[in-house]
């Protein structure tokens, strides 16, 4: 893929959504870090339902402290893995008050440090609450990147390192959601939407997948 077919297509995805944000609630940057610890292996939706019953009465590292780990499960015991995650929000919530006065750090360093996050959560706190350029990549973006051919590559941190690199920097801070979006919502996993899809002719996945037949033009008797 050559870079004037990744800039169209980068331009058509900011034509057809251009403000993208992340689908998970929050208001503060320690709203979002919380919301993307828990999202693991769990869906935006259902993230979202567990933080709007917690947020309203603890939404700061001293406050789900003072709630503690078992009152903090009853918040978000319908998440997967809720147990081991509510461990880590207590161990990141201690560490942010006893190293970090109680503020989310801004370098990704000091944000994998804190139990639970890797560098893919740091990335999304880096872009999205504090607006720098970092390429988070999930099973969407990697899937997305490999089956476009925008960014190839046999493992995350590949396809994270291609994105930087061939990404046009016009379009690289917003890149990540749009990404996401499109990995969510059309270039799906078992099937994507070829047939819907507004970067179709410049997707270089051979086994483009056609329109449903309830969906074709129906031909004059």
């Amino acid at each position: 893929m050559n870079a004037a077919k990744r800039h169209e297509i980068f331009s058509r995805l900011r034509a057809a959504n251009p403000n993208p944000v992340t689908e998970l609630e929050y208001t503060t940057p320690f709203e979002l870090l919380i919301a993307v610890l828990l999202s693991a292996q769990s869906t935006d939706v259902g993230v979202n339902k567990a933080t709007r019953r917690l947020y309203p009465v603890a939404n700061t590292p001293q406050a789900i402290l003072d709630m503690g780990e078992d009152e903090l499960k009853t918040y978000i015991a319908t998440i997967g893995l809720y147990h081991t995650k509510a461990k880590n929000v207590i161990a990141t919530c201690r560490m942010l008050v006893e190293k970090h006065g109680g503020e989310v750090p801004r370098t990704r360093e000091e944000l994998v440090e804190l139990p639970g996050v890797g560098r893919k959560t740091a990335n999304v706190v880096l872009n999205t609450a504090f607006g720098e350029v970092a390429m988070a990549v999930d099973t969407h973006i990697f899937r997305v990147s490999n089956r476009t051919n925008i960014a190839p590559g046999k493992n995350v941190d590949e396809v994270e390192h291609k994105l930087l690199k061939f990404v046009p920097k016009e379009f690289l801070l917003d890149a990540h959601h749009w990404l996401i979006l499109h990995g969510r919502y059309t270039c799906i996993a078992r099937k994507p939407l070829c047939w819907n899809c507004v970067i179709a002719d410049l997707c270089e996945y051979k086994a483009k997948t056609p329109a449903p037949a309830n969906l074709l033009p129906k031909e004059p008797r």
